[in-house]
């Protein structure tokens, strides 16, 4: 019998992982810089803490979530996102008692039952950050710009952002009035989802990708939104201008999650096909209560892994590649043999790469196994070396070979 990986999913092997943790390494780079701190929470949670925290109407808790019973009955869910389970972690472990803004990032696995494509998996990965205690809008565009910056860090070309404010509740709840007023006369029209939403959110209506031609006159919530909203708006605004993030209006960017409030955004990149988000993420002042904590505001984003990686192979960007090896170890004989053992042990110790041969092969068939690795130095020990206490180190560029001190090998790798 033979095996397959589950549909949706990718086994990432040598050769390839190198680029991920390249993308990985620029992540925890640029959240060292900006000062926030990584944490790791499980990858299933409660199913109720994801219908509380990330909407009962959205489209991942109605149709996406993989949820199952544990050996105790109690109903789990794989992390379908990165947030909800941040803000539990937040809540539980009372990050709100200190002094400062906590500032969170993650990377890991997340996990939709989807119809998998270009760029969309069913175990997908994320880049995220949350934080958590301040309403300044300087917050919301320093998580803006990070997200900004990483791209361009990464190299990604024409990446934009879009903006949109989505107000607070009591805005939302005059704009839900207007919208329907827009809607209701072409309810007939619209998509099973779509008119099943008018019910329940019709603000998520305007993110369908069935009906989007026919919102073309939708009135927008920027024409809703109170002095409190625009003004903080107009602020984040200004703040991004200044700090020359390339930005455009979308007032009909809403976001696939209920728990948004004032400021909502979403990078968009060329080169993925019908998918062209990359990412994207808000404010959600409502969500730490929501979940059972005290009424602390926060904002953050996610961006997702693999249609990062995407782009950056059809850009042809250059990312990671195997780091060739510092040195091959090449043994002449039993006595020889063993030695090598002790000086690969010590090699690596001083922190260089080395590898040698397990397959009792021929110098020659070695010498290939060395070119293979892309070995900077191939140290060759015979019988004579040995008793002389020597080695001879052999450069793979150049071809040169010289005779060096055991111990003074790891010195001449330099």
């Amino acid at each position: 019998m033979s095996f397959q990986k589950p549909k949706g999913t990718q086994d990432l092997l040598p050769g390839v992982v190198e680029r991920w943790q390249y993308i990985e390494e620029k992540a925890r780079d640029l959240c060292r810089r900006f000062n926030y701190r990584e944490i790791r929470t499980p990858i299933f949670e409660q199913t109720s803490l994801f219908e509380r925290g990330v909407g009962e109407t959205t489209d991942i808790v109605e149709k996406e979530m993989y949820t199952f019973l544990d050996k105790g009955d109690r109903s789990m869910t794989l992390r379908p996102e990165g947030t909800a389970g941040v803000v539990r972690s937040y809540v539980e472990n009372k990050l709100y008692g200190e002094p400062d803004v906590s500032k969170l990032y993650y990377i890991g696995p997340m996990f939709r039952y989807e119809r998998p494509q270009a760029g969309r998996q069913r175990q997908f990965h994320q880049f995220g950050i949350e934080a958590f205690g301040a309403t300044d809008p300087a917050i919301d565009a320093e998580v803006v710009a990070l997200g900004y910056q990483y791209c361009r860090e990464l190299g990604l070309q024409g990446v934009k952002v879009e903006i949109n404010s989505v107000g607070n509740p009591a805005v939302r709840a005059a704009y839900r009035e207007t919208l329907l007023g827009f809607l209701m006369p072409m309810k007939d029209t619209l998509c099973k989802d779509c008119q099943s939403r008018m019910e329940r959110n019709p603000l998520r209506v305007l993110d369908c990708k069935v009906d989007q031609a026919k919102f073309e006159g939708a009135p927008s919530i920027l024409d809703s939104l109170d002095e409190e909203c625009s003004i903080h708006f107009a602020k984040v605004q200004e703040l991004l201008t200044a700090m020359e993030v390339d930005y455009v209006i979308n007032h009909r960017l809403v976001r696939g999650l209920d728990y948004y409030t004032h400021t909502a955004f979403e990078y968009k990149a060329q080169g993925i096909g019908a998918i062209d988000t990359i990412g994207g993420g808000g404010r959600y002042n409502g969500l730490v209560a929501e979940v059972g904590g005290p009424d602390q505001p926060g904002i953050g984003l996610g961006l997702g892994l693999e249609r990062i990686a995407l782009i950056l192979e059809k850009q042809e960007i250059e990312m990671g590649e195997v780091k060739p090896l510092d040195v091959y170890f090449v043994a002449l004989g039993e006595a020889a043999d063993k030695e090598i053992t002790t000086q690969l042990y010590r090699i690596r110790q001083a922190g260089y790469s080395a590898e040698r041969d397990y397959l009792g092969r021929k110098m020659k068939a070695q010498m290939k196994s060395a070119e293979r690795m892309q070995a900077r130095y191939t140290a060759i020990l015979g019988e004579d070396e040995l008793e002389r206490g020597e080695i001879a180190l052999k450069s793979m560029e150049s071809g040169e070979q010289r005779t060096v001190k055991l111990s003074e090998l790891a010195n001449e790798l330099k």
